[in-house]
């Protein structure tokens, strides 16, 4: 039988707030809020300190409702560089202990220290790297000791700030399933209302759900959620998951070579509608978005356009894959569109200037944008098609387009190395 393993997961407490008052220790112990615009009382949240949350203020809240909660609430715009800085400053202390480090975000990450040499206890050790963190970069964390990436996730996730706490596989029965579905790691809202209408409410009841059940609903997730209800996760901590290039994106080979803009604007909207909804389902925005161009001839060029804020939504990628076509098409008969969002971060992770109006036009597309989402998934992508989107076609071209438009961007690039980049 194999050695047990020791996992940590370090998460930073309200990460960008804490920053903002390691720079400024006049900000320490007060309700702080970052968010865009703070000097035109306009933007959202992006994330506050505990001492706002515990005044009503919570991202993703607009500015304006967050002052209404806390009057005396402090605002700071959001600052990157810096936030970039510290966390690389945390990771690189976490490597002091360990080669074996997985950051998954910016205030994020796992240590597996199964084979860390020390005269303490893991216990012990958790709140030596804590006080270290703590006095070295003047920032709070919470820490997580389990035999596995799932079930330290979750520990970290039981006491903030300044939290350290052990969950063993034997505990997750008494600790774990009495929580309601959402609670667990790994379950959004969309996957907590499908298991409601199974009559799954909880985490006892995935567990005593019939496995068939959840994998004919929820695919391999509903298997993978069924073993964390019993605590089961092999992945490992893999240093080298921070290194892949991580992309969503989509290619067509169009049915003829064509010039003409508004076949053009037909298939980019396509595209832009298929990366929109994949990167919803996956809970991200893209910050950088990516045209591919190749022509008659075979030759393939790549441009691409970073965003001033990241966006998941059908019209704001395929105007910024517009406008790179507008920009970048020498007038040749095209062959292939593709377009690909890149820099991809997890929601919760990005903020984007909102004032008032604009914050609920968003709201609306939002709402829009998840029920066109459910139609298309249940009846087919040429539900709904937007304005030029639709048109009369060839039966065969449906069922060619619908095959190629499925095809990985990243592959396409593997099979086909004929392309020029910038």
């Amino acid at each position: 039988m194999g050695k047990s393993r020791i996992i940590f997961h370090v998460d930073m407490n309200s990460f960008y707030a804490s920053v903002e008052a390691a720079y400024d220790p006049t900000l320490a112990g007060k309700p702080l809020a970052i968010a865009g615009n703070a000097k035109e009382r306009r933007g959202i949240v992006v994330t506050a300190s505990y001492e706002a949350r515990a005044r009503g203020v919570k991202p993703p809240m607009p500015l304006w409702e967050a002052k209404r909660a806390c009057p005396e609430l402090l605002v700071r715009q959001p600052n990157f560089d810096r936030y970039r800085q510290a966390s690389m400053r945390m990771f690189q202390l976490l490597y002091d202990y360990t080669p074996l480090v997985e950051p998954v975000s910016i205030d994020e990450g796992y240590m597996d220290v199964s084979d860390v040499v020390t005269d303490m206890t893991p216990l012990q050790l958790a709140n030596h790297i804590q006080m270290r963190i703590e006095k070295e970069l003047s920032l709070p964390c919470s820490i997580g000791i389990a035999p596995n990436k799932f079930l330290a996730k979750t520990a970290s996730d039981m006491k903030k700030p300044k939290g350290i706490t052990v969950l063993r596989k034997r505990e997750v029965r008494e600790k774990l399933w009495s929580l309601k579905t959402i609670e667990m790691h790994g379950i959004g809202s969309k996957t907590a209302e499908k298991l409601q209408k199974l009559g799954i409410y909880t985490i006892k009841d995935i567990a005593n759900a019939n496995k068939d059940l959840l994998h004919r609903h929820l695919g391999v997730g509903g298997l993978r959620i069924y073993e964390r209800a019993y605590g089961i996760d092999d992945r490992p901590v893999d240093p080298d998951a921070v290194n892949e290039f991580k992309s969503i994106g989509n290619s067509t080979t169009l049915p003829e070579d064509t010039t003409e803009p508004a076949k053009v604007r037909k298939v980019l909207m396509n595209l832009s509608d298929s990366v929109g909804r994949r990167l919803r389902r996956k809970n991200v925005y893209t910050g950088n978005i990516q045209l591919t161009i190749r022509y008659y001839d075979r030759k393939t060029i790549t441009r691409s356009s970073k965003l001033p804020h990241p966006i998941d939504l059908h019209d704001d990628i395929f105007e910024a894959s517009w406008r790179l076509w507008e920009k970048y098409w020498n007038g040749e008969p095209i062959r292939l569109l593709g377009v690909t969002g890149m820099d991809l971060v997890e929601k919760g992770q990005a903020y984007k200037q909102l004032d008032l109006f604009s914050y609920k036009k968003e709201e609306k597309e939002v709402k829009l944008s998840d029920v066109v989402d459910s139609l298309r998934n249940k009846y087919g992508e040429d539900v709904l098609l937007k304005g030029t989107q639709g048109g009369s076609k060839d039966r065969s071209d449906d069922l060619r387009d619908k095959k190629r438009r499925g095809t990985s961007l990243e592959k396409d690039f593997l099979r086909n190395k004929l392309f020029t980049d910038e």
